[in-house]
Order: structure tokens, then C-alpha cells, then sequence
């Protein structure tokens, strides 16, 4: 799989440069995921791979201004949405118990959400990057339950290489998709087998063939390269093989 997550970028062109390029290309084997800003969602009517949300409101209505619920990402047809990435927990403030509770309401929506890891420059230096992943993954284990990981796609992203130019290198990218498949492997097996594990963190087409080739990661989170569609097409065809 290859999700690109425009963020707060992007236009009603660019969806359509970004069809034109990418429909009917030879992508059989990837699955392509865009992920534009709320307003842009409909432009990707005639679009040949899935589209998702950013995020979603834990709510299902009410008075939550600014807020997007499951139902209306469905009713746009999205089939996925963003959950927990690392810009929405430190801007937002989004706790591990928050992201749960979204992950939970996506599913009950249908919606597959893609469940964003990852952590700071901190936490990877002081060496505690494992247990800090475990948490935010315990605490949606402890709210959905292992079974539903089933239903789920979960995405690293290193946040000290979100934007940074800074890139995990292959093995580094490939310790971290270990570490999460043999941890979820502890609870259900099959479950951990057939997880997808996006690894995100300035993936471009230069360095999308070495990631992708490693054992446990399967596709990447593609932010800044996602607004360049002959760029984004090239880390589809390196995720094809």
C-alpha cells in the first residue's frame, strides 16, 4: 500500500493532475490511497484508487464545530482515514486514549483506519522508542481489542524524519516493523502475520525501492512527495516491485 497524505496542501487542479497521472497506470499490485484536505475529498470522483480522510471527530454529530464525522467521510466514499498522526498529537494534542477512541469510531463507520506511531527525536535518542510505540499501541489494543488489528493498517512514522529531510534508514525502518509485528505476534499470530505496516517518514522515489524492500514494511505514508504526482507515481511503481 501506498497512502499519500497531502495535509493541508494541495488543490481541486492537482486532484485532477494527480488522476490523470495515476489512472490506468500498471498499479495492479498497490494498493494507492490519497488522503487530501476535507474539501478536496470530491474532486477524486473518477479517481482509481481509495481516498480517505486526514482525521475524524470521535463524535458522530452534535455541536462540534469544525469537526468531520465518520458517516460524512463515508457518504464522500472514503474507505480509510488518518488516525494519530504525529502532527495531529502534537498540534491537537490528541492523546493515545483519544486516537483509540477515533479508531473505534472509524471501524463502527467502516472505515479502515490507518493508525499513525512513531516517535520524537527524544524518545528515539534516549533509546525508550519501543516502549513509547508499545503504549500508543496498547492503548487502542485496549479499547478495540487484538482481533480488530485484523481491520486496521498501522503506520511508522519517525517523527524526528516527518519533514526534516531526515530519513530512518532501511534497517532502522525494518527494526522498528519488527518489533510491532512481534509484539501483536504475542497476542494473535495470524493477525500479526497479515498486518500492513506503512513505514512514513520523507519517502521519496530515491529511497522507496530500499525501504520497500525490507522484510516487514509494507508501503509507505508519503507526505511531501504525495503533491508531486509523477513523484508519488514512481513510489507506487517502487512499492509494485
Amino acid at each position: 500500500m501506498v497512502a499519500g497524505n497531502w495535509k493541508m496542501n494541495g488543490s481541486i487542479e492537482l486532484a485532477k493532475q494527480m488522476m490523470d497521472t495515476l489512472n490506468g497506470a500498471s498499479l495492479q499490485e498497490v494498493d494507492v490511497l490519497v488522503c487530501p484536505p476535507f474539501p478536496f475529498l470530491s474532486a477524486f470522483e473518477h479517481f482509481d484508487g481509495t481516498i480517505g480522510g486526514q482525521n475524524l471527530s470521535e463524535f458522530n454529530s452534535g455541536a462540534h464545530t469544525g469537526e468531520v464525522s465518520g458517516s460524512m467521510l463515508k457518504a464522500l466514499n472514503c474507505d480509510f482515514v488518518l488516525v494519530g498522526h504525529s502532527e495531529r498529537r502534537t498540534d491537537n494534542g490528541e492523546s493515545d486514549a483519544l486516537v483509540a477512541k477515533k479508531v473505534s469510531v472509524a471501524l463502527e463507520h467502516g472505515l479502515t483506519p490507518v493508525l499513525c506511531v512513531g516517535e520524537p527525536e527524544a524518545v528515539r535518542e534516549s533509546g525508550e522508542f519501543f516502549n513509547h510505540i508499545q503504549r500508543q499501541i496498547d492503548a487502542v489494543i485496549d479499547v478495540i481489542g487484538i482481533a480488530n488489528f485484523d481491520n486496521i493498517v498501522v503506520a511508522y512514522e519517525p517523527v524526528w524524519a516527518i519533514g526534516t529531510g531526515k530519513t530512518a534508514s532501511p534497517i532502522q525502518a525494518q527494526e522498528v516493523h519488527a518489533f510491532i509485528r512481534e509484539y501483536l505476534s504475542k497476542l494473535d499470530t495470524g493477525v500479526a502475520g497479515g498486518l500492513r505496516i506503512l513505514y512514513g517518514g520523507s519517502v521519496k522515489a530515491a529511497n522507496a525501492n530500499e525501504l520497500f524492500s525490507q522484510p516487514d514494511v509494507d508501503g509507505g505514508l508519503i507526505g511531501g512527495a504525495s503533491l508531486e504526482p509523477q513523484e508519488f507515481l514512481n513510489i507506487c511503481l517502487a512499492a509494485k516491485g
